[in-house]
Parts: structure tokens; sequence; C-alpha cells
């Protein structure tokens, strides 16, 4: 396929085969704002609402059925599900939760060939947990984390179960944590040690820890003897992903050879204002996506993609509607930057 159909695919919101180590997707779907770019017309008069409390506003947060995730599999190849970061899939007596059902709603409607990322719950990897309660916030210390055999019997063996081999890999998200309050690089590393080397390995396990000084070496050396993922993500109080690469020794960890990377909200900023600034997610906003930052972060996603090829491993790009305005849009943002390089090199081959 020529460069130049590649730009008429990557125009039309189809990055399926634009490159042979890059799987495009998002961070969840069902947005109604991508109707005329992911989702047809028709999906219009299948528009749920629900309100939305956040950062003192009120928001419609406008939602379409299940059974979308096969039209968006006919524009992106991999989706990252974050719904079950909430809640396990089996209540603690067994029980199926309502997060199980709409799995498998998620695995009938999907395609054969489609891939998900699955978010690990938050149960079985945070230290704290956020509890809200008469208006005020608390974080709590977290009496399951790293529970292995429930993490295994509630969530990783029904997961497989549903999606079978559609399921690509689980992304372990660990919140922010200061560092008077968290534990050394190395005793961090010796205490997910202890859950990693339990649990099963026929999923590929992606961790992403947002405190940057747990992002140390004896963290990457463990990363790659484990054979588990490092995710790069651009995130608020994270560093550059270009930053990410030089600590992790600009290497590749995760035992399958996948790769995840995903682009979130701007740095520096707080998700209450990244939602506020994107809403309601149905284009790009150049107050997000102009900024000297954001062209940064689309070189550093491209940049990747071509490692993933010089390294023969395969990249999953997940991106946000926070860290754009609308996630579709950044997709195609770096997909066409992609292009761009393509044809550079060829030139300069040429």
């Amino acid at each position: 396929m020529s460069l130049t159909q590649h730009r008429t695919q990557i125009d039309e919101y189809d990055f399926r085969s634009l490159h042979p180590r890059v799987r495009f997707g998002t961070a969840s779907d069902r947005y109604a704002g991508w109707i005329g770019q992911i989702y047809p017309e028709r999906y219009a008069t299948k528009i749920k609402s629900r309100t939305r409390r956040l950062g003192g506003e009120t928001y419609e947060e406008r939602t379409l059925p299940v059974a979308s995730v096969a039209d968006y599999f006919e524009h992106f190849g991999v989706l990252e599900l974050d719904f079950t970061f909430y809640r396990p899939l089996l209540d603690a007596d067994g029980e199926p939760s309502n997060t199980l059902f709409v799995l498998q709603q998620y695995a009938e409607h999907a395609p054969d060939g489609a891939r998900f990322l699955l978010k690990a719950p938050q149960t079985y990897f945070a230290r704290t947990l956020r509890r809200s309660r008469g208006g005020e916030t608390r974080y709590v210390d977290n009496a399951e984390f790293l529970n292995a055999e429930a993490y295994v019997r509630q969530f990783h063996e029904p997961a497989q179960r549903v999606l079978g081999d559609r399921l690509v890999g689980f992304i372990f998200q660990q919140e922010y944590q200061r560092v008077r309050e968290s534990p050394s690089p190395e005793e961090n590393v010796a205490e997910l040690d202890g859950f990693f080397s339990t649990i099963p390995g026929d999923v590929q396990a992606h961790l992403e820890l947002r405190s940057e000084h747990l992002l140390a070496p004896p963290y990457f050396g463990w990363l790659e003897d484990r054979g588990l993922g490092f995710v790069f993500s651009h995130w608020t109080w994270l560093p550059p992903i270009r930053d990410q690469w030089r600590l992790c020794g600009e290497r590749f960890t995760a035992a399958n050879g996948e790769v995840v990377a995903r682009l979130l909200t701007p740095r520096d900023v707080k998700y209450a204002k990244a939602y506020a600034a994107a809403y309601p997610f149905d284009r790009a906003v150049p107050e997000i996506a102009e900024t000297q930052q954001a062209r940064d972060m689309v070189l550093d996603a491209t940049a990747l993609i071509f490692q993933a090829q010089k390294q023969q491993a395969t990249l999953n790009l997940i991106a946000n509607n926070r860290a754009w305005g609308n996630a579709p849009a950044l997709a195609q943002a770096i997909a066409h930057r992609m292009v761009d390089e393509v044809e550079k090199r060829q030139g300069e081959s040429g």
C-alpha cells in the first residue's frame, strides 16, 4: 500500500494496517462524541446519558451500547478496557459481578480478531484506596494489596475464560506515592516480586508505577528478569516518555515482545482539569493539542513505534481523550507523523 493510500486511511480514522509493529487503540470506547469519526450516525438514537460530578462541576456523560465495539474494531487494532480497574470480575464469594457481565457483552459483540488490554483491579495493586464520604475524600490502607490468590480467582482466571486468545495483556496501574510514604525502590521490587512470582504468567503483565522515584535501575532490571512489561505513560506527574525511555535503559522488557504506551493526560495537569478541558471529547482542543508538550508527546509516541520496529517488538499505542480532547484525533496526529517519518526515511535511503 502506498503512503498516499495510508494517508487516506488515516483521514478516515482507519488505523488497522498502517505499520506492522504498532496497534493503535484507545483507553475505553463508546463515547457519543466519536459519532461521525468511529461510529456511524445510526448510533445517535441509541445514546444513554448519566451525570458525573468531578472537581465541583457536573457533566453529562453520553455513551453508546456495548454492541458498538464491532464498529470500533473497524478502525483500531486494540482496545484498553478500564472498567475492570474498579471492581473484580467475581466477588469474594465467587459470585459474578456486574463487571463480568459487561466484559461478557464485549466478548459477544467484538470480532474474532479483536485484541484487548484489561486493567487489573486496583483492589490488588493499590497500596491505598480513595474513599469519599460526605463530600470528604480520604485514603485508606488496602488490605488486599498484592493478594495473589484473590487476584487469580476473582480476576485473572475469569478474564481468560471470557476473552480467550483475544486477551493480549493486563495493565497493573499503581497510584502516585510521595517519597516519604512509599518504600525504597529495592523494597518495592521485593514486595512486587512476591506477587508476580506467584501469579500465572500465561497473560502478559504490563506495569505502570506513577511514582518517578520508584523508576530506578533495580526496578527495570527486575522487570527484564521477570519478563514484565514497562508501561510508557504520558501522565500528570511522570517524566516525559523520552525520559522514561532513557530511564529504562532504552529497552523493552515484556517476555512476549509486546509494549504498552498510554497517552493519558497533559503533564502537570490534574485529572479533573484535564477532563474539563477535553469535555465533551468530540474534537481536538487547541488549548491541549497545540501546545509544545502535546507536540513532544506525538514525537515521543512516533519514536517508540520505530524503536519497536528496530527491536522487533509490537507497540500497543493507547490514546485517551484527555491528552488531546479527542482520542481518535490524537491517533490521527501520531499516524500522520509516522507516515511523514517513513516518507522522510525512504527519501533519504533513495
